[in-house]
């Protein structure tokens, strides 16, 4: 029998206790300022938890929690929305649909990257924290594009972990001499067709060499002038930020190989993928409880996630979904963003937000109709619930390919919504059991592991803080330059070795031929005088 994430053995528990009692409380900075909910929703639990596990924990955050643990410290970013500090302002997210992926970096990663980096820099809170004398054991940084934020190991004399809301990233990958593996794993915002083929791997090498170059080349330079603007105090003589990326002590990463495509890690980069997903308390409201409970013939659950408001949806397509809702017998619950939904069907509920953790746990839930987003996916593949997918950018695309690989999930283009395409999608899905067969096996796999995937993050963040940094499990490759790491200075010179032998084997060959040509020539010339 497998065990479930929520049911740890004894033996695991009483393990994680000792560990608990070997790592004395540390002094932990932690730097989350992205504004995005799904981003906090998965990074919040590994502050939270460090605090209940005994250590002081100040979080540097746009997301306050209401009711912390007495040792949980916050400091505010202030209330500035990356979507704001975007040239153009926020637009309407479904016209993203059509951008490539470089498009996708200049316009929102890049740019709104370095501003909104400003904006945590010059927060009010943020420049009265860095104001005063504080010590840390540990610094830990999401990795999503505020690289100047990483100057705080330095400033605090501590080592630096990463996490990531996303899963593989291939310009850490590059800094830190993990392998590449370009042929089966992606740049995590790339999306590609046919990943596999010729041309999918050659957009894939295109575009992990256009960004690997241009983040560091370009982009780390831009936040370079962020560290000198806002940390003035530091030395002159302070490591560079693409140094402190290499030398960073651990990388948690948000995939699982159950799910994701396998991949070969150095030893500090671990997948924790799910952890959000380790523990919960929350329950349904009492209204959403009972509607599902009393759904007979099920839940249809759509929801585009907390950037992508369904409420932007053009008419067409708008009245394309209602339509078809309008013809099933499931009930179907939708977040919209709206008080009102014209012609709205009498099975079709709607809400602002939604519990979606807790309505997807429900038994009841037989399809979710989704972005593709990873918190999302992996929340349906916790639960074993079906996917429909509508990518609209970054990694969503890639997501729901895997989904649809592993036989849980069906992509519908946003262009392509209609009536006729939507309807046959839900049909699929609803009526054909090997969806949900192949959820249940996928949901079965990604739960099964020796230890729950926040417990995870937790002992490797305090073993970094056991061992000093924990330089031991640092690639020495990321200190040897190209050349060397790739061995391109031992071919060569065996290739000159093989061409030298090749060359003087070509010579004594000829040589040889020469004299014998020679000596035959010399021999007939006797022989015609003596005849």
């Amino acid at each position: 029998m497998v065990p479930d994430i929520k049911m740890i053995g004894l033996k695991t528990v009483l393990f994680l206790t000792f560990l608990k009692h070997c790592t004395e409380a540390a002094n932990i900075l932690y730097v989350t300022p992205f504004t995005s909910t799904s981003h906090n929703m998965l990074l919040s639990p590994i502050g939270l938890e460090l605090a209940r596990r005994g250590h002081n924990v100040t979080v540097i955050t746009s997301h306050r929690e209401k009711h912390p643990p007495p040792n949980y410290n916050q400091v505010m970013v202030d209330d500035i929305k990356i979507w704001e500090v975007m040239s153009g302002g926020r637009p309407n997210v479904f016209t993203m649909t059509d951008i490539t992926a470089e498009e996708f970096h200049h316009n929102v990663l890049w740019d709104a990257g370095l501003a909104f980096t400003e904006v945590v820099l010059n927060s009010t809170e943020v420049r009265d924290f860095l104001s005063k004398d504080n010590a840390f054991e540990l610094v830990i940084s999401e990795q999503f594009f505020q690289e100047a934020l990483y100057m705080l190991a330095y400033k605090y004399n501590a080592p630096l972990a990463l996490v990531t809301t996303f899963g593989n990233c291939m310009r850490h990958n590059i800094a830190v001499a993990n392998p590449l593996q370009l042929a089966t794993v992606l740049p995590e915002f790339l999306d590609v067709k046919e990943p596999g083929s010729f041309w999918g791997r050659l957009r894939s090498f295109y575009f992990t060499t256009y960004e690997y170059i241009y983040w560091r080349f370009v982009f780390l330079r831009k936040q370079e002038q962020l560290v000198e603007r806002y940390m003035p105090y530091l030395p002159k003589e302070r490591p560079s930020l693409y140094k402190l990326q290499q030398n960073c002590s651990l990388m948690l990463t948000n995939s699982h190989f159950t799910f994701d495509s396998p991949i070969a890690l150095l030893p500090n980069i671990v997948e924790v993928g799910g952890l959000h997903l380790t523990r919960s308390n929350l329950t349904l409201p009492k209204n959403l409880q009972t509607l599902m409970d009393d759904s007979t013939h099920g839940i249809v659950y759509m929801n585009f996630g907390s950037n992508v408001r369904s409420a932007e949806l053009p008419v067409e397509k708008k009245k394309a979904f209602l339509n078809v809702f309008r013809k099933l017998k499931q009930t179907v619950i939708w977040k919209w963003e709206e008080d009102i939904l014209e012609d709205k069907p009498k099975n079709l509920v709607t809400q602002k937000w939604l519990p979606q953790k807790e309505i997807l746990a429900h038994p009841n839930v037989k399809v979710f109709i989704s972005h593709g987003g990873l918190i999302g996916t992996q929340e349906a593949i916790f639960n074993g619930v079906p996917l429909i997918g509508v990518p609209i950018y970054a990694d969503q695309y890639n997501n729901l390919l895997l989904a649809k690989q592993a036989g849980f999930g069906e992509i519908l283009q946003y262009h392509d919504i209609n009536e006729e395409t939507l309807e046959k999608a839900l049909n699929d899905v609803i009526n054909d059991e090997k969806y949900l067969k192949a959820a249940t096996e996928v949901s079965r796999r990604f739960k099964d592991r020796p230890m729950a995937p926040l417990d995870t993050a937790m002992y490797w963040l305090e073993y970094v803080i056991r061992n000093n940094g924990a330089e031991f499990m640092k690639n020495p490759a990321s200190n040897m330059s190209w050349i060397v790491y790739n061995m391109v200075d031992v071919y060569a010179f065996v290739l000159i070795i093989l061409l030298t032998i090749l060359l003087i084997s070509v010579t004594l060959f000829s040589a040889i031929i020469r004299n014998i040509v020679a000596f035959n020539q010399n021999n007939d010339i006797k022989i015609e005088k003596i005849s």
